[in-house]
Order: C-alpha cells, then structure tokens, then sequence
C-alpha cells in the first residue's frame, strides 16, 4: 500500500510538470522543487485564510476547555503527523494545560487506536472540527502544535496565524516559510526539542501572545483569502486569453 501511495504520488507529481498549461504551487519551495527536478517554472499562488477575532460560545463547556488553557492540534491522525511524538513531548513537558487533538483517521484506525490509549482528562481526543466549533477551540487555544513530517502549505497553521494564535511547528521547509520568524519551530521529529519548546512557550504568556500578533500581521500582509483569489484569477485570466490560445494553437501546429 505503501509503495503504491509513493508511486501515485510521483507519477502525479511528474504529469503535473508536464500535461498542464500551467502549473501552480502553494510554496516557494515546491516551486523550487518542480525546477530543480522537472525543469518546470510553476506560479506561486499560496494558500490563504482569513483573519479572525476570538469567538465565545458553548463549545469550550461542551468540550470541558478552559480558554488559554490547552494546547490544539488540528488535522489528521496518520503516522506522518507524528501525533505520537506530540503526545510524547506533551507528558514530558509537565504543564497543567490540556492536549486536544482534533481530526479524523485517514485510513489509519490502528494508529488512532494506539493514539487513544494515551486519552485521560489531561489529553483529548475530538472529532474533525468545523464551523462555530472550529472558530471557538482554534481561537481560544494558548498554542497550536503541527509536528508532521512532511507538509505543503498547511490551512491549519494559516488558520491559526490568522487568529494571532501562537504557533509551533516542526521545521520542514514548508513550514519555516510561512512562519518566518513570527511563530517556533523544532527540529523535525526530535521527541527532546519539542519538549524544550513546549515548555517554554507554555511558561510565557507573554511571548506568545506577541508571536500571536506578529503572526496575525503576517497573514494580513501575505496570505489572505481575497488576495490569493486575485492572483488565482490572474492566472486563469491568462489561459484564457487570446495570445495564449494562439501560442497554444501554434505549439500543436508545430507538433
């Protein structure tokens, strides 16, 4: 299955350097990537969000949450994600904040399964969030944590830097380029590094909701749903203009 996934996903990524008449991609450093490997000059156009302001409700009752008071991680329960290792640094980290882990198996019940035993009053388990529930858990939590091994442009980080949440993600390229130095990271599946940072951010109130506010700018200035849609828009505009149909037209002529 494994290997399967793995030739899917190359072949995937080789028919997208060369079918399309134009290809898109999230980051710069996929951008970088399909150069360096295919050839191929691709158009950036980033993943976006949008700002938010933290919401009240009854969802934090519901789910026995304090606000500030728990660290969030929002997205699938799958060996990539490294789940395990967060919950790992979590009980080494000592704090009296909670870990809820929000998401849903992909194809992975054993994993969540093993992911469960580690369930008590301290760590949480909720199902995929969406709607008024997502809006009050992601932006009442004190830290939002995304250890995952490999990654393109996550919406869960955009999401939470929108909501001047502080984030922590492990430092994949990807992740080191939207963060810029408005958020943390650690060293890629390092069990030690995640606890020296999570024990740190969570013993300063302070820093975080600075890193918060410098994230919150950052989208502001960079990812934001209405700008990204115009540049999207540009790029259809552009396949579907004449000058482009003529070159494509005289390409398959020529052909």
């Amino acid at each position: 299955m494994v290997l399967v996934c793995a030739q899917s996903a190359q072949l995937g990524e080789w028919a997208s350097a060369r079918w399309p008449d134009r290809t898109t991609v999230v980051s710069r450093t996929l951008q970088k990537h399909y150069l360096a490997q295919h050839s191929k000059q691709t158009v950036y156009t980033p993943n976006g969000t949008r700002l938010r302001k933290r919401r009240t409700g009854t969802y934090l009752e519901k789910f026995r949450l304090a606000r500030g008071g728990y660290v969030l991680y929002l997205g699938r329960f799958s060996p990539g994600k490294n789940c395990d290792l967060l919950i790992d640094a979590f009980k080494k980290a000592q704090t009296p904040l909670k870990l809820v882990l929000a998401g849903s198996s992909s194809h992975t019940d054993r994993y969540v399964a093993r992911l469960r035993e580690h369930e008590s009053e301290q760590i949480k388990f909720l199902d995929w969030l969406s709607g008024d529930a997502l809006e009050e858990v992601l932006t009442n939590a004190a830290l939002l944590v995304l250890p995952s091994d490999l990654e393109g442009l996550l919406l869960a980080l955009l999401d939470a830097m929108g909501a001047g949440v502080c984030v922590l993600a492990s430092d994949v390229p990807e992740n080191c380029e939207v963060i810029e130095d408005t958020g943390f990271v650690f060293k890629r599946g390092d069990v030690s590094d995640l606890q020296r940072m999570l024990s740190l951010l969570l013993s300063d109130v302070r820093l975080r909701e600075i890193a918060g506010g410098s994230a919150q700018q950052w989208v502001h200035q960079h990812y934001l749903w209405e700008k990204v849609a115009k540049e999207i828009a540009a790029v259809y505009g552009d396949l579907m203009s004449p000058a482009t149909a003529a070159r494509r037209s005289a390409a398959g002529s020529i052909q």
